[in-house]
């Protein structure tokens, strides 16, 4: 698969790199089999897709465990696990009340939690130290800021992540659903280390971040992974009208995923991407991906899989190449597209 370097760091991910979101178990990520997010990701490894991004939140810590126990698997049938990158994130607690709530969740045992938003140097420096632990490593090839904290100054959570880098604990520094204010801040504060990376939301259904965002990182120089390129599912044509979601998972309370919304979406995929999709030979869902890392500035899109078939099928789009004309009519397309933006 070919790879990209973030920015002006060292790092290079592949095109299509495991987001293990959906591996965190529990309810809102409706119950994965760790077994087979195992195998999931030992397929995605096989294929080519030598990295993974998770995150302290996923699960509540469940997540980065599962991603530690697939690269000690790795570690015992290939001797290293040195090509895969790691990459997780800092910034969201479930264990204390500093800082500021951003939502109310749940265990994987069904009790409420508060998550907050917490930046601060000490719990940057915690966070991480936990994660190590977790995942098993000396070393995270990436650490990202999860969401931007308004109780921390910037440049005091960027001073705590140039010291682990210093330390030798973390490779590059990212950051995660920032504006481009905040990248620049996050980039001012980090001085002659390089701002690697940034993690937006953005798809064919998503692209909110064309206007300011890919705009910005273009310019300086900051990779972009995009998560929820196939808008959970919604993209690979496989959510059709017959299909329901629990109310305790999120997709039920997505808008995109309502009913007027999913018909919208499924009659753009059958009549503009399919036919693009049978003369490649490749899945709607690989053509989709394919579709977002061609947008220029796109380093990387963060895909999930909870079966070693996705896995495979995420894998191969990443050397799926789209001609331009087709690239562009799909663009087109979703780009006129106008989703209900609250439950219809």
């Amino acid at each position: 698969m070919q790879t990209r370097r973030l920015g002006r760091s060292s790092l290079e991910l592949p095109v299509v790199t495991f987001g293990a979101w959906a591996i965190g178990g529990g309810p809102y990520w409706n119950g994965t089999d760790d077994e087979q997010a195992l195998a999931a990701l030992a397929a995605a490894f096989d294929a080519g897709m030598h990295a993974v991004d998770t995150a302290p939140i996923y699960g509540m810590g469940h997540s980065e465990t599962i991603v530690g126990r697939a690269l000690a698997a790795q570690r015992r049938a290939n001797g290293s696990t040195s090509d895969i990158k790691v990459c997780t994130k800092i910034g969201l607690r479930w264990d204390c009340d500093d800082g500021e709530l951003f939502f109310e969740s749940q265990s994987a045992d069904g009790k409420p939690l508060a998550v907050y938003r917490n930046s601060r140097p000490e719990s940057v420096r915690l966070e991480c130290e936990r994660s190590l632990q977790r995942l098993g490593v000396d070393h995270i090839h990436l650490l990202q800021v999860h969401w931007p904290d308004p109780t921390t100054p910037v440049s005091d959570t960027m001073g705590a992540l140039a010291e682990l880098h210093a330390e030798g604990k973390i490779g590059a520094i990212g950051v995660s659903n920032y504006d481009p204010e905040l990248l620049e801040e996050a980039q001012v504060a980090l001085g002659d280390l390089p701002l690697a990376s940034t993690q937006p939301k953005y798809s064919l259904v998503a692209r909110e971040i064309e206007a300011d965002v890919l705009p910005w990182v273009i310019e300086h120089e900051v990779g972009v992974l995009a998560y929820s390129p196939l808008e959970q599912g919604l993209l690979t044509g496989k959510v059709r009208g017959d299909r329901s979601f629990a109310d305790t998972e999120g997709r039920a309370r997505r808008p995109s995923f309502q009913d007027r919304n999913r018909q919208a979406v499924n009659a753009l995929l059958d009549e503009v991407v399919a036919p693009i999709a049978a003369e490649l030979g490749a899945s709607l869902a690989q053509t989709v991906i394919a579709w977002t890392v061609a947008r220029p500035g796109i380093s990387s899109a963060l895909v999930g899989a909870r079966t070693p078939e996705q896995a495979r099928e995420n894998a191969a789009a990443g050397e799926l190449q789209i001609p331009p004309e087709a690239w562009s009519r799909i663009d087109t397309a979703f780009a006129a597209l106008r989703l209900e933006s609250e439950p219809v």
